[in-house]
């Protein structure tokens, strides 16, 4: 159901991405050129109307958009964490170059048929086709533009990014924001019996699994810290559906259902303990060379105080009562006061809360 969701929302991207890269070339040909060159000597600012242009732009985008989804898909979940970056980039290139000729030689029939003209489209059209490697030129670019804005926005996210680019951040901004600092446990034990590469691997393989459920919770990952992730939520993102707490316990059944896995490459079951607080905090852009966000607030600190405390109450995950006062907890969860705790490096005392699941 997940992997639809998100299938659902890369297409959707997509096709709105390659209808616009599409419409906008066939815009740029229109009007820089009074003939389309390479096919026919067609005059589509005289004969035909943009509008019609932009129409078979749309068809192609969708078409276009609909095939590069599936492709980006299946390579990020069968192919791309199985090969080397470089054979995966050369495998995507040419699956790309057959997705235009099929395109194109689709549209090319399409335009022959709609507008009763006789067009190059017979096999093999596209080697010697100016405009075919126009438009490759054009589709390498724009996928770079795509790839661009797909990474910037995995790392930041939707609301981020774009908060980034109208300059919101430049200046310390206050937000309300739910932090969970989650650890491996026993992890120094682990370390010293696989060695440091082997654990390397294994904390790879563990933020692997975590990055298949956070997008599902709408959280974002702040960052790695060793063998601990931070991750960050809006407020209200954070609360709904108990969002912040629900995260915690499908990556912990995520590592149960690759169990085998671990167990055969680690001799081990990965477990990991987590800490939940929110509240106030300023989060600013910060860096010249390496741009990041940076949230600076007791917010952090607290949350990692209280994830500290998971190892001493025997819990997995633990959450501030004034965090949890503010969500219906649902009733698939069972809520234990572990009581006032003084936290180390804090003056006043704070009421925890054990999570676990029925």
């Amino acid at each position: 159901m997940y992997n639809l969701k998100q299938f659902t929302k890369q297409l959707f991207f997509a096709i709105i991405f390659w209808v616009i890269a599409f419409s906008v070339f066939i815009l740029i040909r229109f009007i820089a050129h009074g003939e389309e060159q390479g096919l026919t000597y067609i005059n589509p600012k005289n004969d035909v109307p943009i509008t019609e242009w932009i129409h078979f732009g749309i068809i192609l985008g969708i078409l276009v958009g609909v095939l590069y989804a599936i492709i980006e898909f299946i390579f990020e979940k069968l192919i791309t964490n199985n090969i080397y970056l470089g054979l995966s980039i050369l495998l995507k290139t040419v699956l790309y170059i057959l997705v235009l000729i099929f395109s194109l030689t689709f549209i090319i029939t399409l335009i022959e048929n709609e507008m009763d003209v006789d067009l190059q489209n017979e096999r093999g059209w596209w080697k010697n086709s100016a405009l075919f490697w126009l438009a490759t030129s054009y589709f390498f670019l724009a996928s770079f533009i795509f790839l661009f804005l797909k990474l910037a926005l995995e790392k930041f996210g939707k609301g981020v990014l774009f908060n980034m680019l109208i300059g919101k951040y430049r200046n310390p901004t206050e937000e309300d924001r739910i932090f969970m600092f989650i650890d491996l446990k026993s992890s120094t034990t682990i370390a010293e019996e696989l060695g440091h590469n082997k654990y390397s691997k294994l904390l790879q393989d563990c933020f692997f699994d975590l990055n298949k459920i956070v997008t599902r919770f709408d959280g974002e990952i702040y960052q790695y810290v060793g063998d601990e992730a931070v991750i960050s939520w809006k407020l209200k993102k954070g609360l709904k559906s108990n969002n912040c707490i629900g995260l915690y316990f499908a990556f912990a059944n995520q590592l149960k259902r690759r169990s085998k896995y671990y167990i055969k490459n680690y001799n081990l079951e990965p477990f990991f303990k987590a800490g939940v607080h929110g509240g106030e905090l300023i989060i600013t852009q910060v860096g010249t060379i390496k741009k990041e966000l940076a949230f600076h607030g007791d917010v952090i600190n607290t949350t990692a105080r209280i994830q500290d405390e998971c190892n001493k109450y025997d819990e997995a995950l633990l959450i501030s009562d004034e965090l949890l006062d503010q969500m219906q907890l649902k009733p698939k969860y069972i809520s234990k006061s572990i009581g006032d705790i003084l936290l180390k490096g804090k003056q006043d005392k704070l009421n925890i809360i054990a999570i676990n699941e029925k």
